[in-house]
């Protein structure tokens, strides 16, 4: 998947003005709320609606679905990494590492008609200077595993690639759950990270 820029001449996005950077701010926050309500097939013309823009200012900025749905995942994972700088001084880095995995969970559950996996597990092209999202993830996870992993509280043999992998695991066994299904989705994934995390605790490095 792609995000999508404002166009330019010399393949750099021009910078927005101030009246344009808060209609596409509106417009990613209004999708956000809309995709978690009625999945992403909600009409694009109701998003506009409700922001307050024409369709034509909808489609200057997010030509397709698509560019869209990037931009609305992009702002969500850019959340999820400040909140991740935001725990690095946490006075217990494994308590601090489980509460942001539980907030990515989170936040992965909310948009309807994607699998959940896809916040955790998106990738797109860098466009420009921009870092791709997949890298952003990454460097935060690897930043609160890595200082957990020094004070001792988590496993030291354990990569970011594969925490995110085994985040994304969770989400996938939460979905596609067989039988009952009267506890939810997200009752599932907590228990499942409590399980993780204890999985997860120092231990003898695997060979």
């Amino acid at each position: 998947m792609t995000t999508h820029g404002t166009p330019s001449t010399a393949g750099t996005p021009r910078p927005l003005r101030a009246d344009a950077r808060r209609n596409r701010e509106r417009l990613i926050h209004i999708a956000r709320e809309l995709f978690a309500e009625q999945g992403v097939g909600a009409p694009l013309d109701t998003v506009a609606t409700r922001a307050g823009v024409g369709p034509g200012t909808l489609y200057r900025h997010f030509p397709t679905r698509q560019a869209l749905l990037d931009a609305v995942f992009r702002e969500r994972i850019e959340r999820l990494c400040a909140q991740a700088r935001d725990l690095l001084d946490a006075p217990s880095p494994g308590a601090a590492l489980r509460t942001w995995l539980g907030m990515a969970l989170a936040d992965a559950g909310v948009v309807h008609g994607v699998a959940a996996t896809a916040l955790i597990t998106f990738q797109d092209d860098e466009s420009g200077d921009e870092v791709s999202c997949h890298d952003l993830l990454h460097r935060a996870a690897a930043s609160l595993l890595t200082r957990a992993q020094q004070k001792g509280e988590i496993r030291a043999d354990l990569t970011a690639p594969e925490l995110i992998r085994l985040v994304a695991g969770i989400l996938t066994a939460a979905e596609h759950r067989d039988g009952d299904r009267t506890e939810p989705d997200r009752a599932v994934a907590d228990r499942m990270l409590t399980l993780m995390m204890e999985g997860i605790e120092p231990r003898t490095p695997l060979s």
